[in-house]
């Protein structure tokens, strides 16, 4: 099962992020087109979201009617002297009994503490004028570079992370997942004083911090399957997730904040500084060297 776990997490990790990105960048391509062919922008985003709301009503009938319900997938066994609300109390609170709980929430919480803030930032970056510190792209190419670009540097990431863990083992790779996760943030840097106006340029820096976020975020992933294990893993991984978007939420919320403070070459030195959290979880953390290792 684990090793099953270490091959197939980088194209989780991978498909996870790419439907993320991938359906803000294609959102973004089509507003773009309909504003360029003369619709109100209000009424671009409008027509966007109806027909990304309509695809997900398909998808959703798809997976009502297609998906497999395989054996394991079973109700687990419950006290019956114990009512619904007891049950999910007790089997929440033993997942914040383990002793080294503490590191692990902090993993979870500031692993990604300065891409949460990152991520946020990156679309207004490249919109925003130039006057304004920006790199002043248009919504069209902000939906090609972010959402096609930057979704194929990340798939190659993930799943180039997936396979090194399925060889060497997570412990192994959790330094340079870390190192290769967090140095490319310094990217950011170099546009917001440059302020390079040619795409491609453009697009090989937002490749490569998105390969280097693809790349890393595969370990994050495979901690929080370790941290999960035993009699209740479902649920656990649940609470992991919840933790993780957690993590990923409230840094959010600042960072429009700072970098109004801040603006944008003084904020992507925060952000560099942001990243020191993550290496000092990474260091705290606790992982069997064979863990995941073919």
């Amino acid at each position: 099962m684990i090793l099953q776990q270490a091959a197939f997490v980088g194209v989780r990790t991978v498909f996870y992020r790419m439907a993320t990105i991938a359906s803000k960048g294609g959102l973004v391509i089509m507003a773009g087109f309909l504003q360029k062919y003369g619709y109100p922008v209000a009424s671009a985003w409008s027509l966007t979201f109806l027909i990304a709301a309509a695809v997900f009503l398909a998808l959703c009938l798809y997976h009502f009617f297609v998906l497999p319900h395989p054996a394991s997938d079973r109700h687990a066994p419950r006290d019956k002297g114990r009512s619904l609300i007891t049950e999910y109390f007790r089997i929440l609170t033993m997942f914040f009994r383990r002793k080294d709980i503490m590191i692990i929430v902090c993993f979870f919480l500031f692993y990604r503490f300065a891409e949460a803030q990152l991520v946020k930032m990156v679309a207004p970056f490249l919109l925003d004028a130039r006057a304004n510190g920006g790199l002043g792209l248009a919504t069209a190419e902000v939906g090609i570079i972010y959402g096609t670009v930057g979704v194929v540097a990340l798939m190659l990431g993930g799943l180039l992370g997936g396979y090194v863990i399925y060889r060497n083992g997570l412990k192994f790779w959790l330094w340079p997942m870390v190192i290769i996760m967090h140095v490319p943030d310094i990217i950011f840097v170099y546009l917001s004083h440059i302020q390079p106006d040619h795409l491609w340029i453009i697009g090989s820096a937002v490749a490569l911090e998105q390969f280097g976020y693809g790349f890393g975020f595969t370990a994050y992933t495979m901690y929080m399957i370790m941290v999960s294990q035993g009699e209740y893993k479902t649920v656990f991984y649940a609470v992991g997730t919840g933790i993780m978007a957690l993590g990923m939420m409230l840094p959010a919320m600042a960072s429009g904040w700072i970098q109004e403070m801040l603006g944008y070459k003084n904020f992507y030195f925060w952000i560099l500084l942001t990243t020191i959290p993550g290496f000092v979880v990474a260091a705290l953390v606790k992982i069997d060297p064979s863990y995941g290792k073919k």
